[in-house]
C-alpha cells in the first residue's frame, strides 16, 4: 500500500498456536470459539504478521516473528512453523543487510525472535546493518523479567544487540522516519509500543498486542496474558474509537486471515472491511 512518499507491505512469518483460553481471558469458550475453533489441544490459529516499510530512504522492518532457533520441543508446543523473514524479504528482493531499522513493538519470542539468529553455533544479528528500536522500559523489563511473564522473554533475541550497541531505547512517543511513529500502549505491558504510519493524507495504525486480532475488537475482550487488563481496556476505548472516526486502515500483529482492515462501527459494534496487502 502507498501513503504518500512511502510504502508498506505485509510479510507473515509463520503459525503460531497458543491457548485460546489465555487469548481471550474473561470471555467464555462458547463466544470465543464462533470466531475462533481451537485444535485438540485448546490452541488458535494465530500468524505473526511482519510489516516492511520503505520510508525516507530507508527500509524498515516492524515484528521479526518467532525466528529459527527454537528447538523441536518448543516449536510443537506453540505450533511454529513457516514461512520465515528471509523468504518473505527475498519477495521483495531484499537481503537482512538491507535492512535499515528494525522496529521491537515488545520483546516477547513470537516478535523479536528473528531479531537474531546462530551463526557457527554463536548467536548473532540477524540484520547486521540495522538500528534496532524498543521502548527502554520494556528492554529493561525483559533483561529481568518476573515470574509472571519470564517464559515470554529469551535474551538470545536482544541481549546481543545490546552487547553489540545496536538498540535504540526510547522514552516514549517518537517519529523514528518520516510519516513512521511509535506509541507507547501499556496493557499488554508496561511498554509496548503502537506504530502510526501517514502519508498522502493517509494513516495506517498496528495495534500490536494491544488488538490482536480482528476477534479482540470487542473492548471486553483482552487477553489473559495481559499484565494490566484496565490499562489494554482503557488504550482500546481511546484508539479503536479513534482509528474508525479517522478512517484510518487497522493493521492486526496476530490475525491469519484478515492483517489490514478499515473498521467501521454499525449498531454499536465494529465491523471489518478486509483490505489485501502483498
Amino acid at each position: 500500500m502507498k501513503l504518500g512518499d512511502f510504502e508498506f507491505h505485509v510479510i507473515s512469518t509463520g503459525k503460531l498456536l497458543l491457548d485460546g483460553g489465555a487469548m481471550f481471558g474473561v470471555i467464555p469458550r462458547p463466544m470465543w470459539e464462533k470466531k475462533m475453533q481451537p485444535d485438540a489441544r485448546n490452541r488458535i490459529t494465530l500468524s505473526m504478521n511482519s510489516f516492511l516499510i520503505h520510508a525516507g530512504g530507508k527500509w524498515i522492518l516492524v515484528e521479526t516473528g518467532a525466528g529459527e532457533k527454537m528447538t523441536a520441543k518448543f516449536r510443537d508446543i506453540y505450533g511454529l512453523d513457516g514461512p520465515f523473514l528471509d523468504d518473505g524479504l527475498r519477495r521483495y528482493g531484499l537481503r537482512p543487510e538491507d535492512i535499515d531499522i528494525v522496529l521491537d513493538t515488545h520483546l516477547h519470542f513470537d516478535h523479536c525472535g528473528g531479531n537474531t539468529r546462530i551463526e557457527k553455533d554463536k548467536v548473532v544479528p540477524a540484520f547486521p546493518n540495522a538500528r534496532y528500536i524498543v521502548q527502554r522500559g520494556e528492554f529493561e523489563h525483559a533483561m529481568n523479567p518476573n515470574e509472571r511473564d519470564r517464559a515470554s522473554y529469551f535474551p538470545e533475541n536482544y541481549a546481543p544487540l545490546e552487547a553489540a550497541g545496536m538498540f535504540s531505547l526510547l522514552d516514549g512517543d517518537r517519529e523514528i522516519a518520516p510519516g513512521v511513529e511509535v506509541i507507547r500502549l501499556p496493557g499488554h505491558n508496561a511498554d509496548m509500543q503502537g506504530v502510526k504510519l501517514t502519508g498522502g493524507g493517509k494513516t495506517a495504525f498496528l495495534f500490536a498486542d494491544l488488538v490482536p486480532t480482528t476477534a479482540h475488537l470487542p473492548i471486553p475482550w483482552i487477553m489473559g496474558y495481559d499484565l494490566y487488563p484496565m490499562m489494554t481496556l482503557e488504550n482500546k476505548k481511546r484508539w479503536i474509537p479513534e482509528v474508525v472516526q479517522e478512517g484510518w486502515l487497522a493493521l492486526f500483529a496476530h490475525d491469519a486471515r484478515v492483517p489490514a482492515a478499515y473498521l467501521r462501527e454499525r449498531n454499536g459494534q465494529w465491523e471489518t472491511e478486509p483490505v489485501t496487502l502483498d
